[in-house]
Formats: C-alpha cells, sequence, structure tokens
C-alpha cells in the first residue's frame, strides 16, 4: 500500500510538474540551430541559406580575439543587424568570447552588457539567451545569469535536451565539424519523446579554427536532410512557445554533473 501512495506520489508531482514546465507538448523532430563567434561565413554562406529553407537560428554573437577586426574572418556589426533583419535571433556569447567559468560577477556583466549595448544602438533586441564561450561554466555563472534575467544558456555535451530535467542553463548540444556527420546524422534521431535536439556550429567554413570546421556542403546536407524529413527547425528563443523557463528554472535543480561539454 504504502508503494502504491509513493508511485502515485510520484506520477502527480510528475504530471503537475510537467503542466508548469510545458506550455504545449514538444513534437517529435523539433530541432534548433545556433552558431558561434561571428564568423563571416555565417552572414555570406549560412544565412542565405537558412532563408532558402525557411529555418529559424540563434547566432551567438561576439567580437572574437585577437583577429575580430579583420572583417575577411568575422562579421560586422552592420551584419550582424541585418541577420536580425532577417528574422534571425541575436543572442549572447560574450564581449570577447570570455571563459566565464573564470569571472568575477562584475566582469561577466560587463562582457555580457557590452552585446546588449552593441545590439540595442543597432535596433537589434536586446539578447534574451546565452552560450557559453568554450562550455566553460560553473554554479555561480549560473546565479549571474540568473540575475540578469536570461531565458537560456548552451552548453554542450553532445546529448538530447529534455525540458522537464535540464535546467534551462544548462541545455546540452552537438557540436558539428568536418569529421562527425555520422554522429551528426544519427542525433537527430534522438529529437522524439518530449527531446530536442540542438546544434553548435561554427564557421561553413570556419578559416580561424578548423577544429570547428563545418564545410559547405555537408552544412547544405544537413538542412536538406531536415527539409525532407519533415524535422521543424527553429532558433532558440522559439523555445518559448514550448517552455516556461522561468518555471523551469524553479522546478529543476541544476545538475553540473551531467555531461556538458565535448
Amino acid at each position: 500500500m504504502k508503494l502504491l501512495i509513493l508511485l502515485l506520489s510520484f506520477l502527480s508531482h510528475s504530471i503537475i510538474s510537467q503542466a508548469q514546465i510545458l506550455k504545449k507538448p514538444i513534437p517529435d523532430k523539433l530541432v534548433v540551430l545556433t552558431f558561434d563567434d561571428a564568423p563571416a561565413s555565417q552572414y555570406s554562406v549560412v544565412a542565405p541559406l537558412l532563408q532558402k529553407f525557411g529555418f529559424g537560428a540563434t547566432f551567438f554573437v561576439c567580437e572574437f580575439q585577437p583577429n575580430y577586426t579583420d572583417s575577411t574572418l568575422y562579421m560586422t556589426w552592420r551584419q550582424i543587424q541585418e541577420l536580425d533583419k532577417m528574422g534571425f535571433e541575436i543572442a549572447n556569447h560574450t564581449h570577447t568570447h570570455a571563459n566565464v567559468s573564470k569571472l568575477t560577477q562584475a566582469e561577466f556583466n560587463t562582457q555580457l552588457i557590452y552585446i546588449e549595448a552593441k545590439c540595442d544602438s543597432l535596433g537589434i533586441a536586446k539578447p534574451g539567451n546565452f552560450a557559453y564561450p568554450g562550455y566553460g561554466l560553473n554554479a555561480q555563472a549560473l546565479e549571474f545569469l540568473e540575475e540578469k534575467d536570461y531565458t537560456f544558456a548552451r552548453a554542450g555535451g553532445s546529448r538530447a535536451y529534455d525540458p522537464l530535467n535540464d535546467h534551462p542553463y544548462l541545455v546540452p548540444s552537438w557540436a558539428t565539424n568536418e569529421k562527425n556527420k555520422e554522429e551528426i546524422l544519427l542525433s537527430f534521431e534522438q529529437a522524439r519523446d518530449g527531446n530536442i535536439v540542438i546544434l553548435t556550429i561554427h564557421g561553413v567554413p570556419d578559416i580561424e579554427h578548423p577544429w570547428v570546421n563545418t564545410p559547405p556542403e555537408l552544412f547544405k546536407e544537413y538542412l536538406h536532410y531536415l527539409k525532407y524529413n519533415d524535422f521543424t527547425v527553429i532558433s532558440m528563443r522559439e523555445l518559448e512557445d514550448y517552455i516556461d523557463a522561468e518555471e523551469a528554472r524553479k522546478l529543476i535543480a541544476p545538475d553540473l554533473t551531467k555531461k556538458l561539454a565535448n
């Protein structure tokens, strides 16, 4: 009898938590595309292809040091503004691609505020989502994000995002490169049963960081696969259509023991 009561209590709590966290059911085949570091190819190659396929995406921008001023390597802020006008989400990746696990709260705020101010000066909506540069994070960074009222924060981990168990500041993703095509294609199969697949993509191609290079032809192959297998492809901010992140932050304890970096 006690076991039955405990089971019913668990099921009741699970149903209540699900109702509080989910605004509506997570459909199968839901994928989020995110792009880091603002390499120039995200404007010249990525954005036109996303528009062609009708896909949403999030661009986590920073001024990558030390070569940001080389316009052949990185997007200008005017190009970032154009991405916003195209309907893509512009989100925060810190000013200098800083390892936030090593920052004080004042330093962290300065890094975020710089990107927020640049967006404001160009009429771009204030960034509401964050990605950890180099996947560097700690418990303190989550507290800083909470005080800044960010909605989601993306990490690594090479696993699917479960909104009922993963804290909104510990959203996992797969990172693409030119050698892990099979892994990425297999990852799409995990976009089911309430789980969401999120990709971290850098340059297409990535000239300065070849270890995270995604060749344009491979990127096109992923887009074709998603399109012709009827996936829904969105930005991180569109996750708010499905998930009440504020409630999730209240109900889900952050678990930094889960795999969060590649």
